[in-house]
C-alpha cells in the first residue's frame, strides 16, 4: 500500500470530518447524527435494505449530515467482511448499482450524494490493490464526477481516485488499530478494535494534531487525516461520538464535512 509521507500541508488542521457507517440495522443511527458531520449508508448489498436507505437520509437531512454510500460486497451472511475476488468489470458494475441506489433516493429527496466509503473486505482490499481500486474510481466516475471519494488515508483508493480527476478525502479510523504499513489491523486480530474512551479519544487527537498514528508494535507512522471515521455497528459507537464530539469542540476544532 503506498503511503507518502509528505503530510504536512494538513498540520495545524482545525477542522475535521467526522464519519460513521450507518444503515446497517442497528438502533444507534439516530444517537450517532447529532455527533457527526458526513454518514456512509449501507446499499442493501452487505447490510440494510431500500427502506432502511430511505430512513437513513431523512435522518441525516434532520440533522444537516452529508450523504454516502456505502458499497460492499453482496454478503449479509458476513457482513461484507470477507473477501471476494471479481473481474474488474463485474466491480465496476457492484459498486455502481449500489451508488446509484443511494444517490436516486437521495435525489428523490432533494439532496445531493455527497460521497462514496467502501465497506468492510472491500475497503481493505482496494486500499491494498491498485487495479480494484481503479475500477472502483471509475464506477464512481460514471455515476457522478463530483462525488468525493473516501479512502483510506495514502492507499490506492486515493490515489488510483486521484487519477480520475475525483475529489478525495483520506480516512482514519477512531476505533482500529494500525500496522506499521499504514493498514489498519485485521479483524481476525484480537488487538485490531479500541474499545476504551481514552484510547479513542487519544488516536484522535494524534491523529488529528500530529498527522501521526501510533502502530500495535509501536511505530509512529505519517497519516493524513482529514476524515475521521466511526463504526455505527461498534459496541462503543454512541460513548465514542459523544467523547470525540466534545473534545473536539474543547479544543476548537471544527467538525465539518471533507
Amino acid at each position: 500500500m503506498p503511503v507518502s509521507s509528505n503530510y504536512k500541508i494538513f498540520y495545524n488542521m482545525r477542522s475535521i470530518d467526522l464519519n460513521c457507517d450507518v444503515g446497517e440495522g442497528y438502533p444507534t443511527d439516530a444517537a450517532l447524527m447529532p455527533f457527526i458531520s458526513s454518514a456512509n449508508i449501507a446499499c442493501g448489498y452487505h447490510a440494510g435494505d431500500l427502506e432502511c436507505i430511505e430512513r437513513t437520509i431523512s435522518l441525516c437531512i434532520e440533522n444537516n449530515v452529508a450523504i454516502g454510500a456505502h458499497p460492499g460486497f453482496a454478503d449479509k451472511k458476513n457482513f461484507g467482511r470477507t473477501e471476494q475476488y471479481l473481474p474488474a468489470d463485474r466491480l465496476e458494475d457492484l459498486v455502481m448499482h449500489q451508488v446509484l441506489a443511494v444517490r436516486f433516493n437521495a435525489l428523490q429527496q432533494n439532496k445531493p450524494l455527497h460521497h462514496v466509503k467502501l465497506h468492510g473486505a472491500m475497503y481493505n482490499m482496494a486500499a491494498r490493490d491498485k487495479t480494484m481500486a481503479a475500477a472502483i474510481a471509475t464506477a464512481v466516475h460514471r455515476v457522478d464526477p463530483t462525488i468525493i471519494v473516501y479512502g483510506l488515508s495514502g492507499s490506492y483508493m486515493i490515489t488510483e481516485a486521484k487519477a480520475l480527476g475525483l475529489k478525495v478525502c483520506n480516512e482514519v479510523f477512531a476505533d482500529r488499530t494500525y500496522q506499521p504499513d499504514g493498514s489498519l489491523t485485521p479483524r481476525t486480530q484480537p488487538n485490531a478494535l479500541i474499545n476504551s474512551t481514552e484510547a479513542c479519544i487519544k488516536q484522535v487527537l494524534q491523529m488529528i494534531e500530529n498527522q501521526t498514528v501510533t502502530a500495535v508494535d509501536g511505530t509512529v507512522i505519517p497519516i493524513a487525516a482529514e476524515s475521521v471515521c466511526l463504526h455505527g455497528d461498534g459496541e462503543h459507537a454512541v460513548d465514542f461520538a459523544k467523547a470525540i464530539h466534545k473534545h473536539l469542540t474543547a479544543k476548537t476544532i471544527e467538525i465539518k464535512t471533507c
